[in-house]
Parts: structure tokens; C-alpha cells; sequence
């Protein structure tokens, strides 16, 4: 054998004139590929005026003295490119990625691989066998990748929960979803323990409110509700508000009463009259 099997350093041949020449090539070799650290991995013509030592990985489509020589090594070296060819599990630091590359034998990957099937992940924070992904930071950025961006929450049946928890010290104040139903809700508590049914949505888009599970019409309340209440002169426009709105009206002649908009004024619901 006259190289090493997995570096390729040149052997000094036994009798081998001008030995400094072979020793010399195998320490340039060592310093461009042992604890191996590159500029870049996305530059695809070489640099004009590189340091001595200066090394990156080749991408596809490089031209110049670096074409065709796709995932080698080039490191600028006496004054000359050398192309070093990788070998499967080498890694590399990619300087202005700072991250860690790991050669797989066909292209230059994330170290570690595809981050696929971990059992924790924790983003300064520690992942448990409930809490499988913890992140502890000011804000959590879920960005779209040029069009929407959908968060889904998935569960096994209807009587299961899928549902976003609010908490203070740990201790549930608020919960929205689909919570041991497919009606969706919301839930809010002062301890954490007793929790009180806010809204609820049915599939057919009917809403209770004030703990009214199974809606039976579009609002369904379960006692008094409240409308708006004005003057006669602090009154919207009927216009704006739209046909159908009501309103209290406190100052009425003949005494407080509802007020519904007819698309132009508004009307007292006791005998259609128009507000004045």
C-alpha cells in the first residue's frame, strides 16, 4: 500500500528519495482535513484572493478550478486549490452556518442526520415523557413557507382532548379546543380545579354560552342577556349597525326600551315607532 486506508496519506516509500516531499504532502493533507473546519459550503466560485489554509466545501454547480468536483474539499494550500475527496462519516463545521455537517456518503448532511423519531427535544429547557417537546424562550415563531401556515392538533377519538392550555405557575387558568367532545370550547378556571364552561360551538355552528353544552338554537344562553344600552342622542347609526341589530334605548319617550335597526332608523320593538 503506498496511502493509508482512510485518510490517503502518502507512505514514505523504504530507500525513497526526497522524502521531505512525501512527509510534506501528508502534513498539508492532515492540516486541511483533521479537525476539519470550512468557510462555507454554498460558494460556487472560488474565491479571488483565499488565505493560505482557507477551506469550504464544493457545492454543486462551482465553477472555475472547483467544477465538477461537487461535495470534495477545497482548501487553498501554497498557493494552489487541492480537492480533497470525503469519505462517509466525515464532519466538518460550516463557519457561517455554525453548524456541524456529517458526509453520508453521497452529500454533506446536518451532523446527526434527519431529526427524525427523537424521543425528547428541548429548546432550553428539558423534554419529559408528557412535555416530549419543551421550549422556554420570550416567543415561539411558527412562520409560513411562502403561502399559509396551519397548527394541528390531532386526537386518537371524539372523547379525547386536543386543546391549547393557558397557565399561570403551572396551574390552568384558560382552555380552548376540542375537550372530551368535538364541540369546540372554551374554559376558564381561577384555580386550576374548577373550571367553568364559557362558549361552546357546535359542528353545526350554533353557539352556547354560559355553560350551555348542547346549543338547540344559533345563541342559546342559559338566562338574561345584555344588549348595548344608549341615549337617544348617543345612538349608532342604524345604517352602519344593519338590519337586525337591537339595542337598549335609556332614555325613550315614554321610558327606557329595545330598539331595533331597520336598515335606515331605529325602531322601539313595542310598536315599531321610530326612536326620537
Amino acid at each position: 500500500m503506498s496511502n493509508t486506508p482512510n485518510l490517503s496519506l502518502p507512505y514514505l516509500a523504504a530507500g525513497q528519495a526526497q522524502k521531505h516531499v512525501t512527509l510534506n504532502e501528508a502534513l498539508r493533507m492532515l492540516d486541511a482535513l483533521v479537525q476539519l473546519s470550512v468557510f462555507s459550503r454554498g460558494l460556487t466560485t472560488p474565491p479571488a484572493s483565499p488565505a493560505n489554509g482557507q477551506s469550504y466545501i464544493v457545492p454543486a454547480g462551482a465553477t472555475g478550478s472547483w467544477s465538477g468536483q461537487t461535495g470534495k474539499i477545497a482548501a487553498f494550500q501554497d498557493g494552489v486549490w487541492m480537492l480533497y475527496a470525503a469519505v462517509e462519516g466525515w464532519t466538518a463545521w460550516v463557519r457561517d452556518e455554525d453548524k456541524l455537517y456529517a458526509f453520508d456518503g453521497a452529500a454533506w448532511i446536518v451532523a446527526g442526520g434527519a431529526i427524525q423519531n427523537q424521543p425528547f427535544v428541548g429548546v432550553n429547557a428539558t423534554a419529559d415523557t408528557t412535555n416530549r417537546l419543551a421550549v422556554s424562550a420570550p416567543a415561539t415563531l411558527l412562520n409560513h413557507e411562502g403561502a399559509g401556515h396551519q397548527l394541528k392538533l390531532n386526537k386518537a377519538a371524539a372523547a379525547q382532548t386536543a386543546s391549547i392550555l393557558f397557565q399561570t405557575g403551572f396551574s390552568g387558568r384558560a382552555e380552548l379546543g376540542t375537550a372530551g367532545t368535538d364541540t369546540f370550547s372554551f374554559k376558564v378556571s381561577a384555580d386550576g380545579s374548577a373550571w367553568a364552561n364559557a362558549l361552546n360551538i357546535a359542528s353545526d355552528g350554533k353557539i352556547g354560552i354560559g355553560g350551555v353544552t348542547n346549543p338547540s338554537v344559533a345563541l342559546h344562553a342559559p338566562g338574561a342577556v345584555r344588549v348595548g344600552s344608549y341615549t337617544v342622542a348617543g345612538l349608532p347609526s342604524a345604517a352602519t349597525s344593519g338590519a337586525g341589530a337591537m339595542v337598549h334605548v335609556s332614555n325613550e319617550v315614554g321610558g327606557a326600551v329595545l330598539a331595533f335597526s331597520d336598515g335606515t332608523s331605529w325602531r322601539r320593538v313595542t310598536d315599531r315607532i321610530v326612536v326620537s
